[in-house]
């Protein structure tokens, strides 16, 4: 039983923690500042004290500024334009970002219980050929503070791998506003209605796999604890399902997100934000939160990589940006259920968050495969909270084996956050692979693997390697 000395005490252990991780992060970071101008101020001083490298210097001098006065022009264009295609977007209606052609199915604005969501057919390009009797798939994009596309918004995406390889492909996305009186149940609800939907379509087909990016994860992870016998196979890309997971020794507290609730003093910034946006909840909160886990990213990187490779690199940030720059709003009952269930309760992997008012969510009644991808390089989402909700939801290996559960993990080792699920490389990788083995997947006894996927120089492919943990 919790007394008030225990609870003092302990909030004394994670204050002096927290400070102790503060003090070796800010420590590190001065360290690698003082080294960077150590080793810039050797470099120019060995230049002014030989004269022959300096007299080279202001001979390449010349071409390097002229250099540099064309890489600003195009530099400074590309803020133009990248200007100009904001603008455009937004008089649009901030329409998805997809590459492909769609039509749309089903509007979740004209259901019972309206919510701002939708389901697109993807087109295929006229190259390509799917076939109705293979498993279609239903990509759920994440509501994060962006609008959707990002999924399909190139050839190289997770729409492109599933056509190129003969699937019908499906997209859910949603609308810049959110019905009144919008939730989150009723948003699972009408993914649901998409995927019944999607059903009847394929009659002959197996059943959809879900695929859910970020916030889309533990949304298809809802969707399928609510609706176990309509659902395939489910892929949770880089999706938060253990929010506070993590660990605190010295090494392992490098992913920042996880503290901001218990910093900030829980879920009480996020119902004021909502109040002061008259009862709408503006992403470009949660878009700065994004911006503030990496300011040297945010202010210097991204615009030094682009100016660094401004003949080529065009096109790709002008392609980022257009959805980077896209702003949704939710419902306050929206951001307060994520952010009271979710994100300080964490009560989704523990059965107390409520699918309707009479049962809750129970992860252990989903009957399909489960196949979660997270990277070591994710500082949104780390491995820890992509994967530790399974040991808190099955006591032990042998519980998923008697349930007949399948879950696969699948670990990149560097990748970040927005590219494991946006990334070329990876999705003609782990992507591709994931899309080609889940028949095999779904073909595995019960139980707890870990899926490694390598590449076979001699050629030029990468094959999978599944193992029984």
């Amino acid at each position: 039983m919790s007394t008030p000395v225990n609870m003092f005490e302990r909030s004394r252990a994670v204050s002096q923690r927290v400070a102790q991780i503060l003090q070796t992060r800010t420590n590190l970071a001065i360290g690698h500042f003082n080294e960077r101008v150590r080793a810039a101020s050797e470099g120019v001083a060995g230049w002014i004290a030989n004269p022959a490298d300096a007299a080279l210097l202001l001979t390449a001098g010349t071409p390097y500024f002229v250099d540099f006065v064309q890489r600003s022009v195009l530099f400074w264009d590309t803020m133009r334009q990248r200007g100009n295609n904001f603008v455009a977007h937004e008089r649009q209606g901030l329409p998805p970002v997809l590459r492909f052609d769609w039509e749309m199915l089903m509007d979740g604005r004209t259901l019972e219980r309206p919510v701002n969501y939708a389901l697109l057919r993807i087109l295929p390009p006229g190259e390509v050929k799917v076939d109705p009797r293979r498993r279609p798939y239903v990509i759920i994009d994440p509501r994060g503070g962006h609008g959707p596309g990002i999924g399909g918004f190139k050839d190289d995406s997770q729409v492109g791998v599933a056509l190129r390889e003969g699937h019908p492909v499906y997209f859910v996305i949603f609308f810049p506003d959110p019905e009144p009186g919008q939730t989150l149940l009723d948003v699972c609800n009408a993914e649901r209605e998409f995927v019944r939907h999607v059903r009847t379509l394929h009659p002959r087909a197996p059943k959809p796999a879900i695929i859910g990016n970020c916030q889309g994860g533990w949304a298809a992870m809802m969707l399928a604890a609510a609706s176990p016998d309509d659902t395939g196979p489910i892929v949770a890309v880089g999706a938060p399902m253990s929010y506070w997971g993590g660990a605190w020794s010295d090494g392992a507290g490098d992913n920042p997100m996880r503290y901001a609730g218990g910093l900030l003093g829980g879920a009480w910034l996020a119902s004021l934000s909502a109040d002061l946006g008259a009862g709408k909840f503006d992403g470009a909160w949660l878009v700065q939160n994004f911006e503030n886990l990496n300011l040297a990213n945010t202010f210097w990187d991204k615009y030094y990589q682009l100016f660094a490779h401004v003949d080529t690199q065009r096109p790709r940030f002008l392609e980022f940006e257009r959805w980077w720059g896209g702003y949704f709003l939710m419902n306050r009952e929206e951001i307060e259920w994520i952010t009271q269930n979710l994100f300080v309760g964490n009560r989704l992997w523990s059965g107390t968050a409520k699918a309707d008012p009479r049962a809750g969510f129970d992860l252990r009644q989903v009957k399909a495969p489960i196949v979660l991808f997270a990277s070591l390089g994710d500082n949104i989402t780390p491995p820890q909270q992509a994967f530790n909700w399974v040991a808190d939801v099955y006591r032990s290996t042998e519980e998923i084996k008697l349930r007949g559960q399948v879950i696969v993990g699948l670990m990149h080792e560097d990748i970040g956050h927005l590219g494991i699920f946006v990334s070329g490389k990876v999705v003609r990788k782990e992507h591709a692979q994931i899309v080609s083995v889940l028949r095999s997947i779904e073909a595995l006894p019960p139980g707890l693997y870990g899926m490694e996927i390598t590449e076979r120089a001699q050629a030029g492919a990468a094959g999978p390697t599944t193992c029984a943990s």
